[in-house]
Parts: C-alpha cells; sequence; structure tokens
C-alpha cells in the first residue's frame, strides 16, 4: 500500500528567535561617473537620493516625467572611501561574527555599477571582503586554536579533538609530501583542466603571483572578544551559475576528461540551517591564507565580456567566514572535548550578479541563457521578499517560494530564522541605466520594509571561572622567571614494585643475597600476575565496552540505512507534493484569474440590464404617456363629429319643417279658394285677425333700457414691433388647431412650451396660456389668459393675470333654424306682446293681391345656405 502524506512530520526544533526584529538595513552607493556624463540621480541628503527621468528614458518616452525621491539607511555619495564605507556597513557584522550572531551582507545593483568594485576592492584600497579578514585576524591574535583541534564533520557542523591529535593530523598532512599524479606515455606531465568553451576564464595575468601580492591591510582590531575561548577560522567559496551551486574550492583530479566543477546540492541540518553538501572548509590562520583561498576560488569563478562590462560576474558568488569557538578547560589549556559546547557564527559575503536588458549588452547564445538565469533567480529573490512583507503587514500566511531558485533556499535562514541582514544597491548615475536603476529603488524600497528577527549572542555558562587562560598565562609565566621547570607529570599508578635490590654475589652460595633476591623475584612475579589478571579484566571489560558502541554503531547504521531510505522516499514524496502544490497554485491563479473576469464581465452586464431597464421604463412611461394623449384626440375628435352630426340633424329637420309648413300654408289657401264666396267674408275676416295678430306678433317689445356700467376705457399700450419682452406661449398638448381666419397676433420672442418649468419663468416677461373647451352650443371656444411675470423680492417670480381674449366660432344657419324651429314649435299665443329677435319679425309680411280687397298674410322664411348653394 503506498504510504499517504498527511501532516509534515515534526522537526528538531531550532532555537526560539528573538522577540525583537530588526529591518533589513538597505544602504546605496553611487558610482563615480566622467564629467561629461549626464546624470539622472540627485543626492537630496544622506538618507535621500532623486531620481529624473532623462529624455532617452523608456518613462520619458511614455511621458511619465514625475521625478521620484527614495530614501535608504545612508547615501554614500562618490568622495566616500572605502575605508568609511566598510566601518559603516562590515565592521558591526564582524563584531557580530565574534559574539557569535549570524550576518549576511550582499551586493545588488545592474551590470557595472560597482558590486564587485565594493566588495574586493582593490590591493590598496581594499573592499568590504579583504577588511572583514583583516579585523577579523587582528582582533583574534593569539586566541586561535592549533591547527585542526576543531574539523568539519561535513554536516554543517564541527568537531573537536585533542591537541595531541591535532598535532598528529598536521605531521600527517603538512609534514608528509602531497601525492604526486602518476605519469604514464600518453600523459608525460600533469595535464590541467580543460578550459570550458562556454565560460572562458579569466586570463592569468588577471591574478598575480600569490607569493608576490603586495596588498595593503587594514589594521583596525576590536577588544570585545572573550579570551577564556578559542578560536578557529573556517572559510568556503560557492557560486550559483544556472541555478546550479558549484564549490570554487574544490580539488579537481588530473584527468584528461575532466568535465569541470561538479554541480552541489543544497542540504539542511539538525537545527533547520541550509548548507551546500560536500563543499571544501578550509581553515586559515592568516589574512594571506585567506584571500589566497579566495583568489584561488576567483580564478574558477565564471566571467564573460559583454556591451556593459569587460568582466561582468556571469554567477552569484558567496563568500562565506564561519567562526568556531568554544570555551577553554578549568586549567584554561586546551578546549573543552564537549561537542555540545561548540558555537559556530557565520558571515555571508555575497556579490550578486547585475540584472541585465538583452537590447544593451546584445548577448546571443550561452551569455543570453545566463543573462536569462541571472534575472529569473533576482526575480524570485524580489518575490520572496514581497511575500515576506506582505505577511508581516498584512497578517496573511503565504508560502514563501525559497525552493524556486537556488540563491533563495540557500539563505531562507536568514529570513525566517534569526541573523542580520545588510543591502548594498551599487547605483550608476548615469542616465543611460535610468531605466533599470528605477527597478532597482523599487526593490530596495520594498526590501526595507521586511522585519528580520534580532539575533541573540552566544554566552557559555558552563561554571568554570572567568579569566583561567590569563591565569594559566600568569603561572607559566612566573615559573621561568622563578628559574622553575615546568612539573613533571605523574607517576604511573600501577608498578612492579621498588627498583632490584644489590645483586652483588660473594659465591654461588651466598644464602644472603640469593634469599633476598628470590624473594624479590617472586614479590615481582606475583605483582606480574596480578597486574596480568587487571590487564585481561580490563581488557575483557574494555573489549565489552568496545563491543557495545559496535553493535550499537552497527544498529545505528541499519537504523540509518532505513532513514536514509524513508528519507529518500518522504524527499520524493516531498519533491511530487511541492511540484503539485505549484501546479495547483498555477492552477489557482488561471482559476481566480477566470473567476475575476467572469466578475468583470458579470458586472458589465448587470450595468447594461439596469440601463437596458431603464430604457425600458422609459419608453413604457412614453407609451403610457402617448396613449394618453391619443386616446385624449381621440375623444375629442369623437366629441367634435358628434356636435357636427347633431347639428346637421338639427339642420335636415328644421328645412323639413319648414317645407311641411309651406305646403300646409298653400293647402290652406287653396282650400279657401275651393270653398267659394260664400266664405270669402269670413275669410277676410279671418285674414283680417290674421293680420292683426301677425302684427301684434312682429311687433318688438319696448326696449328695456338697462343700468349697464359705463364701458372700460382701453389702456395704452405700445406697438408690439417696439417692444422686446419675452412671451411664454403655454399650449398643452392636447390644444387643437382651429383653422380660423383670426389668430393671436404673438410676438416673435413667444417660446411656446407645453409643460413650463421654473427655468424657463425665470427668462421671461409675459404670459398667455391656451385653453379650449365646450360652450353650450356644442362649438370649440378657445380663451388665451395673459399675464405679466414680476420678479419677487425673494428672487423668485409672481405670475399676475391681466387679461382674457376669447375666440369662438358658429353656425349662422344652426342659430336662425333654432329660432324658427322653436317659434314654429311654441304656441303663437305666449309671443303677443313678447320679444322676438329681427329674423322672426321679418318672417311676416303683407302681400296684396289684384282683385282682392283685403290684404292677405304670408309667413316667408328664407334660407340663405340653400340658395348659396343654388
Amino acid at each position: 500500500m503506498k504510504p499517504t502524506r498527511g501532516k509534515t512530520p515534526k522537526k528538531t526544533p531550532r532555537k526560539p528567535p528573538s522577540c525583537a526584529k530588526d529591518p533589513v538595513e538597505v544602504y546605496c552607493r553611487l558610482r563615480p561617473v566622467q564629467e561629461d556624463d549626464e546624470l539622472c540621480i540627485e543626492v537630496i541628503n544622506t538618507n535621500t537620493i532623486q531620481l529624473k527621468p532623462p529624455e532617452g528614458s523608456h518613462a520619458f518616452r511614455t511621458g511619465n516625467y514625475k521625478e521620484t525621491q527614495h530614501f535608504f539607511k545612508f547615501v554614500f555619495s562618490e568622495e566616500y572611501s572605502q575605508k568609511a564605507i566598510y566601518d559603516s556597513i562590515a565592521l558591526p557584522l564582524v563584531e557580530d561574527l565574534l559574539h557569535g550572531k549570524n550576518s549576511l551582507l550582499f551586493m545588488y545593483g545592474v551590470t557595472g555599477s560597482g558590486k564587485t568594485y565594493t566588495m574586493q576592492g582593490t590591493p590598496t584600497d581594499g573592499g568590504v571582503l579583504p577588511r572583514c579578514l583583516d579585523v577579523l585576524f587582528n582582533s583574534l591574535g593569539d586566541l586561535q586554536a592549533r591547527k585542526y583541534v576543531f574539523k568539519p564533520d561535513r554536516v554543517n557542523g564541527m568537531d573537536v579533538q585533542t591537541e595531541a591529535d591535532a598535532m598528529l593530523e598536521r605531521q600527517k598532512k603538512e609534514l608528509m609530501p602531497p601525492p604526486v599524479a602518476p605519469r604514464t606515455p600518453r600523459t608525460p606531465r600533469a595535464p590541467v583542466t580543460p578550459r570550458t568553451p562556454s565560460t572562458p576564464r579569466r586570463p592569468k595575468k588577471a591574478f598575480p603571483d600569490l607569493d608576490n601580492f603586495v596588498r595593503v591591510p587594514d589594521p583596525t582590531c576590536l577588544s570585545t572578544i572573550d579570551e577564556d575561548n578559542n578560536y578557529a577560522i573556517f572559510v568556503s567559496y560557492v557560486e550559483i551559475y544556472n541555478n546550479q551551486i558549484f564549490d570554487l574550492l574544490e580539488e579537481q583530479p588530473y584527468s584528461l576528461h575532466s568535465k569541470g566543477l561538479t554541480p552541489r546540492n543544497l542540504r539542511e541540518d539538525h537545527i533547520h540551517n541550509m548548507y551546500v553538501a560536500m563543499c571544501t572548509e578550509v581553515e586559515v590562520k592568516t589574512t594571506e591564507d585567506a584571500y589566497k583561498v579566495f583568489l584561488k576560488g576567483q580564478a574558477k569563478r565564471k566571467v564573460a565580456h559583454n556591451q556593459l562590462n569587460t568582466e561582468s560576474s556571469r554567477s552569484h558568488s558567496v563568500f562565506n567566514i564561519r567562526l568556531v569557538q568554544a570555551p577553554l578547560d578549568s586549567l584554561g589549556q586546551e578546549v573543552i572535548q564537549d561537542k555540545d559546547q561548540i558555537a559556530i557564527s557565520q558571515l555571508s559575503l555575497v556579490d550578486l550578479a547585475g540584472s541585465e536588458r538583452t537590447h544593451r549588452t546584445n548577448n546571443t547564445g550561452d551569455r543570453l541563457k545566463e543573462a536569462g538565469s541571472i534575472n529569473a533567480s533576482l526575480m524570485t529573490l524580489r518575490t520572496c521578499i514581497e511575500t515576506l512583507r506582505e505577511n508581516q503587514t498584512e497578517g496573511s500566511n503565504k508560502m514563501v517560494p525559497y525552493r524556486t531558485s537556488k540563491l533563495t533556499h540557500l539563505f531562507k535562514n536568514y529570513f525566517d530564522g534569526e541573523g542580520k541582514v545588510r543591502m548594498v544597491v551599487n547605483v550608476n548615475p548615469s542616465a543611460k541605466d535610468f531605466d533599470e536603476t528605477t527597478h532597482v529603488m523599487r526593490f530596495a524600497e520594498i526590501t526595507q520594509e521586511v522585519q528580520v528577527a534580532r539575533p541573540t549572542e552566544i554566552r557559555f555558562d558552563i561554571g568554570l571561572t572567568p579569566g583561567r587562560r590569563k591565569a594559566n598565562e600568569e603561572y607559566k609565566k612566573l615559573l621561568e622567571e622563578n628559574g622553575y621547570d615546568m612539573p613533571p607529570p605523574p607517576p604511573p599508578l600501577l608498578t612492579l614494585g621498588p627498583p632490584f635490590p644489590l645483586l652483588q654475589l660473594s659465591d654461588s652460595c651466598d644464602e644472603e643475597t640469593l634469599p633476598h633476591l628470590v624473594a624479590f623475584l617472586a614479590e615481582r612475579e606475583k605483582r606480574r600476575r596480578i597486574m596480568e589478571d587487571e590487564l585481561a579484566r580490563k581488557q575483557g571489560a574494555f573489549r565489552a565496552m568496545l563491543v557495545e558502541p559496535d553493535h550499537e554503531l552497527d544498529h545505528l547504521r541499519t537504523a540509518n540505512t532505513d532513514l536514509t531510505a524513508k528519507l529518500s522516499s518522504k524527499t520524493r514524496e516531498c519533491d511530487r507534493m511541492e511540484k503539485r502544490i505549484r501546479s495547483l497554485e498555477q492552477d489557482n491563479v488561471v482559476l481566480q484569474r477566470t473567476h475575476n473576469m467572469y466578475e468583470k464581465d458579470k458586472r458589465d452586464m448587470a450595468s447594461e440590464l439596469s440601463e437596458k431597464e431603464k430604457m425600458i421604463q422609459m419608453e413604457t412611461q412614453e407609451r403610457a404617456r402617448l396613449k394618453q394623449a391619443l386616446k385624449g384626440a381621440v375623444t375629442n375628435q369623437r366629441d367634435k363629429w358628434e356636435k357636427e352630426c347633431n347639428k346637421r340633424v338639427r339642420q335636415t329637420e328644421l328645412k323639413l319643417q319648414t317645407e311641411m309648413w309651406v305646403r300646409e300654408e298653400k293647402l290652406r289657401q287653396l282650400k279657401q279658394i275651393v270653398q267659394g264666396h260664400e266664405e270669402e267674408e269670413s275669410a277676410k275676416k279671418a285674414a283680417k285677425e290674421v293680420l292683426v295678430e301677425s302684427f301684434n306678433r312682429s311687433r318688438s317689445p319696448p326696449a328695456q333700457r338697462k343700468n349697464n356700467p359705463p364701458p372700460v376705457r382701453l389702456r395704452h399700450r405700445r406697438s408690439r414691433s417696439a417692444s422686446n419682452s419675452v412671451w411664454i406661449d403655454h399650449q398643452p398638448t392636447e390644444t387643437l388647431n382651429t383653422e380660423t381666419v383670426l389668430q393671436p397676433n404673438k410676438s416673435k420672442n413667444a417660446k411656446r412650451v407645453s409643460n413650463p418649468s421654473m427655468k424657463d419663468i425665470r427668462k421671461t416677461d409675459n404670459y398667455m396660456l391656451t385653453h379650449q373647451e365646450e360652450d353650450s352650443a356644442g362649438e370649440l371656444e378657445t380663451k388665451i389668459y395673459k399675464a405679466d411675470v414680476i420678479p419677487t423680492r425673494g428672487g423668485g417670480r409672481a405670475v399676475q393675470f391681466t387679461d382674457v381674449e376669447k375666440l369662438r366660432s358658429e353656425d349662422p344657419l344652426s342659430s336662425t333654424l333654432g329660432r324658427s324651429k322653436r317659434r314654429v314649435e311654441d304656441d303663437p299665443a305666449e309671443y303677443s306682446g313678447e320679444w322676438t329677435d329681427v329674423e322672426t319679425r321679418c318672417a311676416v309680411g303683407l302681400e296684396h293681391r289684384a282683385g282682392s280687397s283685403s290684404v292677405s298674410a304670408v309667413h316667408t322664411v328664407a334660407n340663405k345656405k340653400h340658395k348659396k348653394s343654388r
């Protein structure tokens, strides 16, 4: 059954970090430039610089002319020396190294900004690295332990051995000649390591003979050091090239088929510190020895030529200085033989390769691959710094991608554990490097926001008397001054007895000497047997003691093999899970982007839907308004046609009634003629009565004078053409066009509105309202209300109505026929002596026919419209 991985097993707890934290300290150093070079950086003060985009930069071409200011722990201009920079930046780190604290110092910047110069310097003016070695050895002096007292255990720890064992190892390694490579006929001389074609090494003339190498040392010495400890210094030198770690101090075998340096792996020790497995650590006793080791590794480092730098570093180099210290015993002579009492502190000096842009360096082939690897590792470093800052400032718990690059994985314990971290940003003030410098400044600002746990000083509290080294030295000095030799070592505890007695024999039968000699030899033999028995017993005990660790060692080896197999399995499982985690993280990023895209589309569609709903609502309201207006127009039109139809029906009925009345009159007259003469008298009499009655009916009543008020005198007004007043013509949407000859004489400045607003009222002087309604006769009557617009004291407008005009149209026949109809239908007796209008009075005439003795009354109704139609 395949084991499933649950939670990560609990590891050995590391030393708990201190609660106090310090930010990463970032310094800035400006490289000197030529006098005729255009600058893009201005130093404001010792902590601030200002960047100004030059005309040829990408920022200037894109319209970004903003000047930015960036802040640092300290800004070193061109006037500061190497000594001043070292005293401010690296000297406190060396002091922490002596007190058992770890530190990391790395140089960051673009290609050709002066990183390597700041790290190494020149023989006459050393950089940070040689000065650290000088101060370290000046401070230790005679407190260093003899060589090989401390030995690396190959798992990032140290072993300790006695002075005698160390002396034997020194004799073995130093006094014995080194092995000579065997020569064969095909190899008459030892071959040298072949040169790698893709990474040409630095020419030999760049490094002088180490014996003739003259260097000016730094005389600084630190006095804050514990004199009751013995110290040893180990150095190692590695490079990270194309995301692989190489040991620059590796001793390569003499072979024609040598393939260069062997890549190394990263491992984690028992306190979770990262280290380079199988890395060469050299114990050095002087600055010259350490610097020789550095130059030896520097000769193997990858460098190349490009457009920006003649010797551009193609890899990240890490020079580690490890200080091992352990307390002396109670006599102050030798180191305590206890591995747990050994303290190791480390100072890592990192020279990062510069970030490059292909369009400036014109790299191709291997150089282009190297530049891509350099930029990728620097980008990973920036990503780790940003993630650390986000976790610390926002309280999140994101995984920091240390394992993405060997560079960040190697220095993982500095950011997660304890140690002081400092960075020197090397900047070229030339305007050509403005775009690259901008990215460097952003990374520097982010780095300063990261907090690192403050390291704690190591204290050896083992109960021994302080000052025992000095007491031992004073004791030896006092013995030498008094002429005393050093006390001999104590005698052995096991002896065969006193020395032999006198063996002078007088003869062979000397009974005095021989018995004493026999007794002495017997006693000596007895002691020898006792010592042999004791030796056998101790040998057995020693063998038993030796066998037990041997069995335990075998058991531990077996357990170690099993654990190694399990560890390999767990490591493979861990790598597989990490790959799966990275894959899932990438999928998560893709899903998150897709989710964000869908969310954006959802918001856009919701906004579009809202706009569509608003448009639909507005269109619905507009349709309702049009429907209402159309309904009103249809109602008005229907009422108009009903009135017109009723009017025509009344006219037709009146016409028919008039024709019937005329016919009846003719029939009556015809009847009178037919009746004969005998009725002539009665007809005359009736005619007179009719005539009298007609006259009485046709006579108008006396006019009654009404007490009406006198007519109002019209006010004088100016001509409309001479007035510039502005009118508001308020006509509702339901207003119908009368199509009459008489129309309102409106001003040219009149503005027609259907729904006036306050804004319209403020800009006018006069106001008119058109109102239409139906009168009692069913005709359309139009009224125009006129008013003046008067400003008020509060800033508003008051409308005061002053006049009303009426416009009405009538059918002339409808009024005449209506009255005639009422006259015919009503009883004539009711109108005797009453008032009638002119048309009624003129409808009766007197006719005298020839041959007739009396006047006859004829009722005639004239239809003007009918006559016109004829």
